[in-house]
């Protein structure tokens, strides 16, 4: 189960209190201070985690607490730092400070590390509080508290081509015949209740992240259907795969009536999100009439779409080379860098051969 949204309060540990003690040892008279320091408190630290996809840890636990630092003892031994409590988060998770609405971190790098709540410093013993003119103090400190705060945390998927269309336009069906998702199938709208990602596998050792976004209807930006719930995850997308239905009368209206309400809704959500690349597709031709009708369709939005049929795969090859080629022309050339392949290592001289 995909759960992209959690509260939760976080709280570093709380620094141990500094030690007031003196030596005591026979035959030492006057042994002096020696309270040692508090240990640290833990630090809360979040770390975007490949093979992490769901906030589902977070949903059902609420707070997560670092654990204290140790007091001090005496012979001035300094109390243990706790150690930071650390939280695995999914790539693409963004966090919100819940008071203020603030948008603290974009989690959009692997392995990416931040300290998202100190812990408290430890307090000082009275063998710190030692002069020349004080050789006998009594003071020590207490440790300070950690940092907390509730955050707000919500994910936005990342994948390189996001399927966009009405209810039962064919997308999970289309997903299912790409990769290895296998997404709830049925003939009666929103079938799809969350994303679906999946990996399309190209020959050449090619490949690229698809996802499933359920359906949209008219008003979604405000909150109709499902809603907006689902929009900001094709936000991460590189290429909106639009599929409409000129098969079947399972969607309502005209396939240029469906065509337009979901270009609509985009736009009203986020113009960024509108002017990303599309590919066209009309899906079910295989059915009566279907060839004539992605015609009919393609002349009336004025634009190129492609026929396919998701059930008989026709059109599939065609459609997944076209996106690839959307997908790597929309990529830098720094990414395009990393994901090259090493085919030859670099050659390294063996210790007992290399010159002295």
């Amino acid at each position: 189960m995909l759960v992209d949204e959690a509260e939760i309060y976080i709280k570093g540990g709380n620094g141990g209190d500094g030690c007031t003690s003196f030596r005591r040892e026979k035959y030492v008279p006057r042994g002096g201070p020696d309270g040692g320091d508090g240990g640290n408190g833990g630090n809360v630290v979040v770390v975007a985690t490949p093979g992490v996809d769901t906030l589902l840890d977070f949903k059902g636990k609420h707070h997560w607490i670092a654990r204290n630092g140790q007091p001090g003892m005496g012979k001035k031994m300094f109390g243990k730092n706790a150690d930071d409590l650390v939280l695995r988060l999914p790539i693409g998770t963004l966090m919100y400070d819940r008071d203020t609405g603030v948008l603290i971190k974009d989690l959009d790098e692997m392995e990416e590390c931040i300290c998202i709540a100190e812990g408290g410093k430890g307090g000082r013993g009275n063998a710190k509080f030692a002069t020349a003119t004080h050789q006998a103090p009594m003071q020590s400190e207490a440790g300070t508290d950690g940092q907390e705060r509730w955050l707000k945390l919500s994910l936005k998927l990342f994948a390189d081509v996001g399927l966009v269309g009405l209810p039962n336009a064919g997308k999970s069906t289309i997903l299912s015949r790409l990769s290895k998702a296998r997404p709830k199938i049925a003939d009666y709208p929103f079938t799809t209740m969350q994303p679906h990602p999946g990996i399309v596998e190209l020959s050449g050792n090619r490949r690229y992240v698809m996802a499933d976004i359920p359906g949209l209807i008219e008003g979604a930006h405000e909150g109709a259907g499902l809603g907006d719930e689902f929009l900001r995850h094709i936000e991460r997308t590189r290429v909106l795969l639009h599929v409409v239905d000129v098969g079947s009368d399972l969607t309502p209206g005209t396939p240029e009536q469906s065509y337009w309400t979901i270009r609509g809704e985009l736009e009203k959500y986020s113009q960024k999100l509108a002017d990303k690349e599309e590919i066209i597709v009309a899906n079910k031709v295989d059915l009566t009439d279907g060839r004539q009708a992605a015609e009919t369709f393609a002349k009336a939005i004025g634009k190129d779409v492609l026929p396919i049929s998701a059930v008989a795969g026709i059109g599939l090859p065609k459609m997944t080379e076209m996106l690839w080629k959307l997908v790597e022309a929309s990529k830098d050339p720094e990414e395009k860098a990393k994901e090259e392949p090493q085919d030859e290592l670099p050659m390294r001289t063996p210790p007992h051969l290399r010159e002295s």
